[in-house]
């Protein structure tokens, strides 16, 4: 009888369902569709698991990305994994699993997919740029809360019929209607202190949001000072929108064409081809959005202050204007790619 040899190296596929308080885990190797266990949401214990039992395998493990972040991944890297991270939208699913969805299902079919080579990985940004991401998030976290405060401040004086001044009700609040709001007399004490408690709520949320912004304009300022006085130089971008796209993009140098860098950020229409007729819809729902807004915004600026940019909308002048500017975000985002890659500064009114 011969005996059997191992002519290459045996390889272990690992899908993971992750949750808070378990981690449901699927072994495949390259022979065998293998067993599925469920963990404690420690990474080591999963190690310990494949050194008793798959030691000498060359091991690939993947994952959904969500509430456990990176910091799984990166553990799993340091053990000289392959590692990926995926887009739960990138991970195909057999018709039936979507009408069957339990932890094990998914963890079996992740590893299915990872042993088929069908998954793609998401960039695992270091660690430090990921520091500088929560501080944006947090930063726009606190616009949306600002925004609420000023809402219910005036949704109070509608209530109670009080008339704004000719002249404060504007989108900034002047410092005079704010001392305005503060000698306000409501006629009840406890209408008073409600209006005092927004008063104080709005005024942290104020001071906070500076606070945040001078730290993510001079975190930028020091650590990627090239970068950041590169991308201030296009139309548009100001400083803390430079901080927003060094924070949320990362390095734009990885992105190896225009239109990977465009998809990232969701500045593509959709599209749908039935026989002979495609049909192209508005912008396509996956993308960064914290990108693709602030991009927007910085749009509308570019075309108030570049001639090349403002041209270029007034030749679409007529259109929807909600498509021009999209189109105009998409044309300012070339741009930025453009400085980063050749490292020139970008020059007022200049055709590129």
């Amino acid at each position: 009888m011969s005996k059997q040899v191992t002519t290459a190296t045996p390889k272990l596929f690992i899908g993971m369902d992750i949750h808070k308080k378990s981690w449901r885990i699927h072994f495949t190797t390259d022979i065998v569709i293998g067993s599925g266990h469920t963990f404690p949401p420690k990474s080591e214990l999963v190690k310990n698991y494949v050194d008793r039992n798959y030691a000498g395998y060359e091991v690939s493990i993947a994952y959904e990305v969500g509430c456990c972040g990176f910091m799984p991944a990166r553990a799993f890297e340091s053990y000289g994994w392959d590692t990926y991270v995926v887009n739960p939208a990138d991970i195909p699913r057999p018709s039936k699993n979507k009408f069957m969805k339990t932890d094990k299902i998914d963890a079996k079919n992740i590893a299915r997919q990872l042993r088929s080579g069908t998954l793609k990985k998401i960039t695992i940004p270091p660690l430090e740029r990921e520091s500088l991401r929560s501080l944006t998030r947090q930063r726009t976290a606190l616009v949306r809360d600002y925004r609420r405060i000023k809402t219910r401040i005036k949704s109070l004086l509608l209530y109670l019929q009080i008339e704004i001044p000719e002249g404060m009700d504007s989108p900034k609040w002047p410092i005079r209607f704010l001392d305005w709001l503060k000698e306000l007399d409501l006629d009840y004490s406890n209408t008073n202190r409600t209006l005092r408690s927004m008063l104080s709520q709005y005024a942290f949320i104020d001071q906070e949001l500076k606070h945040l912004s001078n730290d993510i304009r001079s975190h930028c300022k020091n650590h990627y000072k090239k970068d950041y006085n590169l991308l201030r130089s296009v139309p548009g971008i100001a400083g803390l929108t430079a901080g927003y796209l060094l924070a949320e993009i990362g390095d734009i140098r990885r992105f190896k064409s225009f239109k990977k860098f465009a998809s990232y950020v969701g500045f593509i229409p959709s599209m749908h081809q039935s026989g002979e007729g495609i049909y192209t819809g508005g912008s396509t729902p996956r993308a960064n959005k914290h990108v693709r807004n602030i991009l927007i915004e910085a749009s509308w600026i570019a075309i108030r202050t570049d001639p090349v940019m403002q041209n270029y909308y007034r030749s679409h002048a007529g259109k929807n204007s909600k498509a021009v500017i999209f189109k105009v975000g998409r044309k300012l985002l070339s741009k930025i790619m453009a400085v980063i890659k050749t490292e020139r500064e970008y020059s007022i009114g200049v055709v590129s």
